[in-house]
């Protein structure tokens, strides 16, 4: 009896522990879902709907050309108020990415140009400085601030979702590689997404934010042509 016992109560937690690991979610360490096949070149000007990226071209219509993008070989055009220009290496730009669950970035600095605050609300992002003296950190939820002077060689990494910004402090121009694990990573610009969004951010709302006069808010406003 007691042997008879012991192996029910054994069956009765392998049982538990079975339905605990169909229940429960697997954790995942992509921020895109799991590919389903061994590419899907995304058809970006499709009608139809899916879950996991863009609807895959046929294969039988897939070509070498679809898996090389040169986008990333030329210099960004920098000529703007901050600086700095992103030439973006996503699935928009290079269909072969869909559903793989990765991209790259370049990003050109002029002199004294910045990337400024943003964050990425679908992946992680890590950099390396090929060219120049950049600034580089990110602000936590904690609201704690990480940060360093970097040259060409360096690395950095940036959690998924959070603040962060480069700047060019160096003499002459720099360059960067990010990379993400998404292939569409999304953008959030801080100043922008405030002070230029469409339609515009009501004015009480951002000068009880800042705890500034409407003439403030204007101002700043007028900078981004809103």
């Amino acid at each position: 009896m007691a042997a008879l016992k012991s192996q029910s109560g054994f069956s009765i937690r392998v049982t538990f522990l079975l339905i605990i690991l169909v229940v429960l979610p697997f954790p995942s360490h992509s921020a895109d879902p799991d590919p389903l096949q061994d590419f899907c070149v995304g058809i970006l000007n499709s009608t139809s709907t899916s879950l996991n990226g863009f609807p895959c071209k046929p294969a039988s219509q897939v070509t070498s050309d679809d898996f090389f993008f040169d986008g990333l070989s030329k210099e960004g055009n920098t000529d703007n108020v901050f600086g700095f220009n992103v030439t973006p290496g996503n699935v928009l730009s290079f269909p072969g990415l869909n559903t793989l669950g990765l991209s790259m970035n370049r990003v050109d600095y002029a002199p004294g140009g910045m990337n400024p605050p943003h964050s990425h609300p679908r992946a992680t992002e890590s950099g390396v400085v090929i060219k120049g003296k950049l600034f580089v950190g990110f602000v936590t939820t904690d609201n704690m601030f990480y940060s360093k002077v970097l040259t060409a060689g360096q690395m950095f990494v940036v959690p998924r979702g959070l603040v962060h910004f480069q700047m060019n402090v160096g003499k002459g121009k720099a360059l960067t590689f990010t990379a993400f694990n998404s292939h569409l990573p999304g953008t959030v610009v801080v100043p922008t997404t405030l002070f230029a969004s469409k339609p515009p951010i009501p004015n009480d709302v951002l000068t009880k934010t800042f705890q500034v006069e409407t003439s403030v808010i204007d101002g700043i406003k007028a900078k981004f042509g809103a």
